[in-house]
Order: C-alpha cells, then sequence, then structure tokens
C-alpha cells in the first residue's frame, strides 16, 4: 500500500470513529456534586477536593496507637482510598489498622456488602448512634467497626492483629477509633 492510499484509509477511519462518537444525552447539566433538586447545584458533598487525604488525620498516630495497644508503634503505610497504619511492639504484637470514610456510604449499604462477603455483622451504638460492628468468620484476630459519620456518609476502621497473636479485642479497639473519629469530626 502507497502513503497515498494509507492516509486516505487512515481518514476514512479516522472520520468514522469520530463521527460515531457523537450523540446527544438527554437530561440537565448539573455543575460538579450538583444532584437533581438542589438549588444551584450545591450538595453536601465537598468536590473542590481541597480537603482529599485529610482524613486520614483525623485521628492522631499516638491515639491511634494508645487505641489498640499498649506501647503500639503506629507507621503510616497508605493514604488514599482508605488509610491505612501499620502496628509494631507493644503488647498486642503487630498488625495493621485502616480507616475508610465514604461520603456517600450507609450502614445498609455496609450490611449488604458483608452479608455478600459471609462476613458477621452485629448492631453496636457508638456515641448514641447505631453502628455495625463486623467480623470475618473464623477470625478473632480482626474486626470492623463502621458508624454515620458526623455530617454525611460512613467512616469505619479496622483492626487487624497478626493471625494467632496475643492481643486485646479488635472489636474494642475499631470501636475505640470510631469514637475518637466522631468526637473530633463534630
Amino acid at each position: 500500500m502507497n502513503k497515498r492510499t494509507a492516509l486516505a484509509v487512515a481518514t476514512i477511519a479516522l472520520t468514522a470513529t469520530l463521527a460515531g462518537c457523537g450523540k446527544t444525552v438527554p437530561g440537565t447539566a448539573l455543575p460538579a456534586g450538583g444532584t437533581p433538586g438542589t438549588t444551584g447545584g450545591t450538595s453536601k458533598i465537598n468536590t473542590n477536593f481541597d480537603k482529599l487525604l485529610r482524613e486520614c488525620t483525623v485521628v492522631a498516630q499516638d491515639d491511634i496507637g494508645k487505641s489498640v495497644g499498649d506501647n503500639m508503634y503506629v507507621e503510616p503505610s497508605f493514604n488514599g482510598a482508605v488509610c491505612m497504619w501499620n502496628l509494631t511492639g507493644g503488647s498486642a504484637g503487630s498488625g495493621m489498622v485502616t480507616l475508610n470514610w465514604y461520603e456517600l456510604g450507609s450502614l445498609a449499604n455496609e450490611k449488604q456488602n458483608n452479608d455478600r462477603l459471609k462476613y458477621v455483622s452485629n448492631d453496636i451504638t457508638v456515641q448514641g448512634r447505631r453502628s455495625l460492628e463486623t467480623h470475618r468468620p473464623n477470625d478473632s484476630d480482626s474486626c470492623g467497626v463502621s458508624a454515620p459519620a458526623a455530617d454525611t456518609g460512613i467512616v469505619g476502621w479496622w483492626v487487624n492483629y497478626r493471625n494467632g497473636s496475643q492481643h486485646a479485642d479488635p472489636c474494642d479497639a475499631a470501636r475505640k477509633l470510631v469514637e475518637l473519629t466522631l468526637n473530633l469530626a463534630r
């Protein structure tokens, strides 16, 4: 194929592709974060992304350490959609702590996902709010607690101690971390 033929074929292919991509979508355009029925497109969701990863500092590392075990060393390991810390030393051995904070989350959604994963969820109360305590089947080394956030969405902490290590109840630690988060989020 000569250069002229190749250029013609490429032009036809590009034209056909671009023509196939355009279409009109019915509905009303809203600004980022807007929802139907809101005035001016405002909502409770922060779409400026100016507080991105700030959730990871809502509870101080020292307070995380005190919640999970005596003399526990806490080191950040990941900040993103969730925040994670490695645990070493202290009376509880080693493990990991995870924080999730979903602005559009709900306890109903958490319960539904737990059921799908075949986790065991129990209703508990944290600072007067209905919350969920979650266990993986046959895993006494980890526990998660989720509660409605102070403003919108859901906040949850998972405490995972090393399998078979000597440690306190991971649910107590997760509950303490949720309490600290709710206190600081007000």
